[in-house]
């Protein structure tokens, strides 16, 4: 009888299954985190970091030089990164005029780049093909008839530019570092936030938000409201891969989707839950697709870290939108883990480096995210 097989023998009104020897299958003697129960179940509620969740591929490593650029959810990974005392690349510093107060506020230090909240894979690539070619960039800009604000990052001149030549020259300067930081870089770290977006209808251009919430004027014939689907946001990342590559043969590209739910959607008869949803849904699927397909690109877990109710933490704050500061330091001791940073123990909530923990702490704390789409909620009037 071939090994594994069942010998059936009738036994009263039913039968005896006798094994004659164990049957292998893929599943047998799989690692504790490959099963649900042991994996997730286990650990619920515990708040410790789960083991093997996440092993950094193509190539990344602690010692790499970071960039870090995308949604308010990226400013807290930039924020920990330099708290756990990894090289978190600051390209496009402010200048020396400008009081360290004031920083933030001009969209210095934010990320990477002087480019503000970068929600969508389309903003990203807009940003990539000016970097690599200039003089391809829409000039388009926004005038309140007195200053001029920047239509890609209307919330990084607080006030206004005083004139155009000023705006496009501080674009300039954005699109000049980003090209020495991409030069420079080991890795590139995106988390994608949103598939909403506004683009002018007449040239394509993405716009970073809604005329007429953060700058600018609504106009329904000119601005056209565009949610990417899964073929758009992949088509994206795949360009942005080749642009990036092109730049820096050598650079990785990390991607992760923020867990940050939508302030508000523009899908017509749409309720937020479920384009939130709908929206988070294709932008792991997108993440994870490249991931797959590329050896030089990986994908960071933290939307489900902070999203998934299986490990029974409250993640988010009473508005249940913005996620909590030890929710983000929990997504940030697996990013070390993986890393080999901060040896974090499996059984033990804390890091044994309780120096670098408090130093993580800290930066966590300096000052709340910008958030553009913030805005959209001064609309609400219910």
């Amino acid at each position: 009888m071939p090994e594994g097989a069942a010998a059936w023998s009738g036994h009263g009104n039913g039968f005896i299954n006798e094994v004659t020897a164990v049957a292998t299958n893929p599943y047998t003697k799989l690692p504790a985190e490959a099963y649900w129960r042991t994996g997730v179940a286990r650990h619920a509620g515990s708040g410790r970091v789960l083991k093997d969740l996440w092993r950094p591929g193509a190539g990344i490593s602690s010692g790499h030089g970071f960039l870090t650029v995308g949604s308010c959810f990226a400013q807290h990974i930039g924020r920990a990164l330099a708290g756990a005392g990894l090289n978190r690349m600051l390209v496009e510093r402010a200048p020396g005029f400008l009081p360290a107060s004031m920083h933030e506020g001009f969209g210095f230090g934010v990320f990477s780049f002087r480019v503000g909240n970068v929600y969508t894979a389309a903003m990203l690539l807009q940003w990539l093909r000016w970097a690599r070619d200039p003089a391809s960039q829409d000039r388009e800009v926004w005038s309140d008839g007195t200053v001029f604000f920047d239509p890609v990052r209307p919330g990084i001149e607080p006030g206004g530019f005083e004139t155009v030549e000023d705006l496009l020259a501080a674009r300039d300067a954005t699109l000049a570092a980003m090209r020495r930081g991409i030069a420079e870089a080991d890795v590139l770290i995106f988390p994608l936030g949103l598939t909403e977006m506004w683009v002018t209808a007449d040239t394509g251009l993405v716009l970073a938000s809604c005329p007429g919430t953060q700058a600018g004027t609504f106009d329904p014939e000119r601005h056209r409201f565009a949610n990417a689907g899964f073929a758009s946001v992949s088509r994206d990342l795949e360009q942005i891969r080749a642009i990036l590559r092109e730049m820096n043969p050598d650079i990785r590209l990390l991607l992760t989707v923020s867990p940050v739910p939508l302030t508000a959607t523009a899908e017509p008869a749409a309720h937020v839950l479920v384009s939130t949803v709908q929206s988070k849904s294709i932008l792991r699927a997108a993440a994870g697709e490249m991931a797959r397909n590329h050896d030089d690109v990986d994908y960071f877990p933290s939307y489900e870290i902070v999203s998934h109710p299986a490990l029974a933490i409250d993640m988010f704050e009473a508005d249940r939108r913005e996620v909590r500061r030890d929710a983000v330091a929990l997504v940030m001791r697996h990013f070390l883990d993986g890393l080999g940073v901060a040896q974090v123990g499996i059984d033990a909530p804390e890091a044994p480096d309780t120096a670098m923990q408090e130093r993580i702490d800290q930066a966590l704390a300096q000052g709340d995210a910008v958030c553009d789409d913030l805005e959209l909620d001064r609309f609400n009037d219910h």
